[in-house]
C-alpha cells in the first residue's frame, strides 16, 4: 500500500513566491523518487500574495500519486493582523479537509513559522512523522518588526511554539547556512539539513540565450533591475529613492514587486523633486520577468539593516547569478559571504548605505560573467533531489 505524504504550503503555483516555486521543486522530486510508492496531498491557498497578479487556479488538481487542493482566502491584507487573519482561515480548512484521512509523513515549508507549527499539529493528532523546512527566523525578526514592548511577550509565545514545533520533528531543514547560528545554540542535540533553494530550472540556461552589453552607447542609461519583494525586510523605500537621486543622469532603475512597504517608496520617490529615472512595474509572470533580466544591465539585490537578516540567503540571488549579468547586493553576514565566495563580478555594499552603493556599482564589469560552475553546484533539481531523498528517509526511520 502506498505512503501517504501531506505537504502544508501556504504559497503554491501559480502564485509568485520562493516558497510557491520551492514547494513545486520539491512535490515533482518526491514524485519522481518514490514513483507510485508514494502518494501525495498538497493543501495550500489559491493566489494571493500580490492583488497586482492574483490568477485563480483550479480548486482541484489531480493526477496519479499527487492531489493539490487549493483554499480560497480573501485576498492577503497588508500588516500582521490582516495576514493572521488570513492564515486562521487557512488553518481552519486544513483542520477540516485533513479530519478523516490518515498520513504517514507531513512535510510544512514554512516562512512565518506557523506553518510549521500547522503542520506538527496535524503531524500530532494523526500519529505521523514530521519534516519541517523552515525558510525564516520568524521570532529573531520579531525583535526588529515591532517595538521592544511588544517584541518581548511576541517573542515568548513565538519561541514556544517555535521549540514544540521543532523538537516534534524529525527532521528539519533550513535554506540558508547562515540559520545554523540561531537554530544549534537553542538545539544543541538537533542533526539539521541545509538545503538552499537554488537555481529554477528556467534560469539554467539563461545566460546561454541572454546578451550582456559591454557598454551602453554616450548619452544612454544604464538599465538597474530589482525584482522581488518590496517589505520591510529588502528596505527598498531606505535605499532606492537616495541612490535615484545620486545616479541620475546615468541610471535607470526598473523595480518590479509588491508588498507592505510599497506606498512608502513611492511617497520617498516623490520627496523634493520629482525622480524620472524609477520605474514602478506591478509582480509580472515568470516569462515576462525573464525578458526583464534580458533587458537590464545589472540587477539589484537589497536587504534591510536588522541584525536578523545577516543569517538569510536571499532566493532572488541564486536567480540573478544564473543570468550571467553583474549583481549590485546591498547586503551583509551571511549573503555578502556566500557573494564574496560563490558569485564572480559582485559587488557588495553594506544595507542602507548609499554612499557605499555608488562605489560598489563602479566596481562592476558590464561584460558577460559565466557563472555554468554556480548553476551546476546550485541547481535546484539537484538540490530537490537530495532533499526529496531526505525527506522520504523520515519514513524508514
Amino acid at each position: 500500500m502506498p505512503k501517504r505524504i501531506l505537504l502544508l504550503t501556504f504559497f503554491y503555483p501559480p502564485d509568485l513566491s520562493a516558497g510557491s516555486f520551492r514547494a513545486a521543486a520539491l512535490v515533482q522530486a518526491l514524485r519522481q523518487k518514490a514513483g507510485e510508492d508514494v502518494q501525495i496531498e498538497v493543501l495550500t491557498t489559491q493566489p494571493n500574495r500580490y492583488a497586482e497578479h492574483c490568477l485563480e487556479a483550479v480548486s482541484v488538481e489531480e493526477s496519479s500519486g499527487l492531489y493539490v487542493r487549493r483554499i480560497h482566502l480573501p485576498q492577503m491584507r497588508r500588516g500582521f493582523i490582516g495576514q493572521g487573519v488570513s492564515f486562521w482561515r487557512y488553518v481552519r480548512k486544513v483542520q477540516r479537509l485533513t479530519a478523516d484521512n490518515e498520513y504517514d509523513l507531513v512535510v510544512a515549508t514554512s516562512s512565518r513559522l506557523m506553518t510549521a507549527v500547522l503542520g506538527a499539529w496535524v503531524a500530532y493528532r494523526k500519529n505521523a512523522r514530521l519534516y519541517l523546512d523552515l525558510r525564516d527566523i520568524f521570532v529573531e525578526n520579531l525583535m526588529v518588526l515591532f517595538p521592544s514592548l511588544l517584541a518581548m511577550p511576541l517573542g515568548w509565545v513565538f519561541g514556544a511554539l517555535e521549540r514544540w514545533a521543532v523538537g516534534r520533528a524529525q527532521r528539519v531543514n533550513l535554506v540558508s547556512q547562515g540559520f545554523l547560528g540561531y537554530f544549534r545554540p537553542r538545539y544543541p542535540t538537533r542533526d539539521f539539513a541545509v538545503f538552499s533553494n537554488g537555481v529554477d530550472e528556467a534560469f539554467e540556461t539563461f545566460a546561454d540565450s541572454a546578451e550582456v552589453l559591454v557598454s551602453r552607447p554616450d548619452g544612454e542609461l544604464l538599465q538597474v533591475l530589482y525584482a522581488g519583494n518590496l517589505g520591510d525586510g529588502q528596505g527598498m523605500h531606505l535605499i532606492l529613492p537616495e541612490l535615484a537621486r545620486r545616479l541620475r543622469g546615468r541610471v535607470h532603475f526598473r523595480v518590479v514587486g509588491a508588498g507592505g512597504r510599497l506606498d512608502a517608496l513611492r511617497d520617498a520617490l516623490q520627496v523634493g523633486e520629482t525622480l524620472d529615472n524609477v520605474e514602478l512595474l506591478v509582480p509580472v509572470a515568470r516569462k515576462q520577468l525573464l525578458e526583464l533580466y534580458r533587458e537590464a544591465d545589472v540587477l539589484f539585490l537589497h536587504l534591510n539593516d536588522f541584525p536578523a537578516f545577516k543569517r538569510v540567503l536571499p532566493s532572488k540571488l541564486f536567480e540573478y547569478a544564473a543570468t550571467g549579468k553583474p549583481v549590485w547586493a546591498g547586503v551583509a553576514g551571511y549573503a555578502a559571504e556566500f557573494i564574496a565566495c560563490e558569485v564572480g563580478n559582485a559587488a557588495v555594499f553594506a544595507p542602507c548605505d548609499v554612499e557605499g552603493g555608488v562605489r560598489a556599482l563602479e566596481q562592476l564589469s558590464l561584460a558577460p560573467t559565466p557563472r555554468k560552475d554556480f548553476v551546476r553546484t546550485f541547481s535546484r533539481r539537484t538540490i530537490m533531489h537530495d532533499m526529496a531523498e531526505d525527506v522520504l528517509a523520515c519514513m524508514q526511520d
